[in-house]
């Protein structure tokens, strides 16, 4: 595990197949697969499974993944926030979830933007993207207080449902 990010109130750490409990209960949750997909993990091993097989080799192979972002006060994991690199996009994505107890204090918002700046300081990363769900309200304007500009409704490869495709440049 590495901290690969730090705010006034969060660590953003590599996530390791320890997260599975986490990370299992993250990718369940209604809201997760409402909004982003459900990804039929319903095991502590596929949940260790798709660790290894997503971010790890991803932070192995390309330098940066989706991290757990923690409270800095009492190590709590409260979501995910980071980078992917997805086949279906030109840009490098920001993704984040988060657990619902942890929404709507700024937590999103607080990693968000610490991963913006991480990305083009450290990664020197000129554009990304993002996607979200058009009916996540959240998380539209979320995106767009950080500055992403709304580009296109698209239907990702392998979707069957419109995506709102977000822009950014530093």
């Amino acid at each position: 595990m590495t901290i690969v990010i730090t705010t006034d109130r969060l660590q953003l750490r590599t996530i390791t197949s320890d997260d599975a409990a986490f990370y299992l209960a993250l990718v369940n949750d209604p809201a997760f697969i409402e909004n982003i997909r459900d990804k039929g993990i319903r095991t502590l091993e596929e949940a260790r499974t798709d660790i290894v097989n997503g971010p790890v080799a991803n932070q192995e192979k390309i330098g940066f993944s989706l991290y757990v972002v923690e409270r800095k006060e009492d190590g709590q994991a409260m979501g995910l926030c980071g980078l992917v690199k997805r086949e279906s996009l030109k840009n490098i994505d920001l993704g984040y979830a988060f657990l619902p107890q942890f929404l709507g204090q700024g937590y999103a918002r607080e990693a968000a933007r610490a991963t913006l700046a991480y990305a083009n300081t450290h990664l020197c990363i000129s554009k990304l993207a993002a996607i979200t769900s058009p009916n996540n309200l959240a998380s539209n304007k979320l995106l767009q207080d950080l500055g992403f500009q709304l580009e296109a409704v698209v239907v990702l490869a392998g979707e069957s449902r419109d995506t709102n495709l977000y822009g950014y440049e530093f």
